[in-house]
């Protein structure tokens, strides 16, 4: 069960950090509050709802492949919402 509590705290880490770099984004530019990084925090938020019920959910077959998904899957968003943090920059 470590290796679920782990990829909870991963997905936890992961997305607050960039929750967190999108408001030193906004203050460094001066655009707090700005369409595009509320719409980055929203996804950021939505993606952790989604991944967390993902984990939560019960009757999985195969429980490893379905972390294995999981932590793909954060990867993917992860990195989908980097770049439109990058452009906000």
């Amino acid at each position: 069960m470590a290796n679920i509590r782990d990829l909870k705290k991963d997905i936890n880490y992961v997305l607050g950090d960039i929750i967190e770099a999108v408001y030193i984004v906004e203050a460094s530019l001066n655009k707090q509050g700005s369409k595009e990084g509320t719409g980055i925090i929203d996804d950021a938020i939505a993606i952790f709802d989604e991944l967390i019920s993902k984990i939560n959910a019960k009757g999985a077959e195969d429980k490893k492949a379905q972390m294995t998904g999981i932590k793909k899957e954060l990867e993917e968003k992860a990195r989908g919402l980097i770049d439109r943090l990058n452009a906000l920059a």
